[in-house]
């Protein structure tokens, strides 16, 4: 029988294997920085490029690391816990896949636990995983809560962003304050109101506590 590897890793692989040199990286930069009008050879400017290639290997960190295997590990003995698991107000860091530049918001995450539960850290990470990729906040969102999902098959997972979008507060429209909330439930969260009320009123409790104080 032959096995075939996900589709997921063969992107990944195939993106990897196709990877310029930091060399070449730099001298990317180097053309940008004439673009833009600047010489890249004054004093200021010298060392951005090897900069620049150092951040976008932390910015983009997730191309190199399989989300699946995170979750991977999860525990049976949770002395038949069946409530609701949340992760909420997470830091999210990511960037724009049309211009390039900053989405910065949190998220809150939820899983229904169906007899086995993942150390929440792994929720944070799955998260950041997927986040550090250059991304639209609908995909990061979906992306986030269909491999909670096929990983851990839980009763429900229910994944909310709120997110602002430098492309839109930086250039072009220029409107500041803005942000974008986007939503996915799958399972209970989406078949059962009660369930999805409830995981709804949590995240909008936490914004109002922390409002108040």
């Amino acid at each position: 029988m032959n096995i075939q590897t996900p589709p997921r890793l063969v992107e990944t692989q195939a993106s990897l294997e196709a990877r310029p040199s930091r060399e070449e990286a730099e001298a990317a930069v180097r053309t940008l920085l004439r673009w833009a009008g600047d010489d890249p050879n004054r004093e200021g400017l010298i060392d951005t490029p090897a900069r620049v290639a150092r951040a976008y290997e932390e910015f983009f960190a997730g191309y190199a690391t399989d989300p699946v295997e995170l979750l991977a590990r999860s525990f049976e003995e949770t002395d038949g816990y069946d409530e609701m698991v949340v992760l909420r107000d997470i830091r999210l860091e990511s960037h724009c896949e049309h211009h390039m530049v900053p989405i910065i918001g949190r998220a809150h995450i939820a899983y229904l636990p169906a007899g086995r539960v993942v150390g929440i850290s792994k929720l944070a990470r799955v998260l950041e995983v997927y986040a550090k990729r250059l991304q639209i906040q609908e995909k990061l969102t979906a992306q986030v809560a269909n491999c909670i999902n096929d990983v851990l098959q839980p009763k429900g997972v229910a994944v909310v962003i709120e997110a602002a979008h430098q492309c839109m507060t930086t250039r072009g429209i220029h409107k500041p304050g803005v942000s974008m909330v986007t939503s996915r439930m799958l399972g209970a969260f989406r078949d059962d109101p009660s369930t999805r009320k409830e995981f709804l009123a949590m995240i909008a409790g936490q914004r109002s506590g922390g409002m108040e104080g």
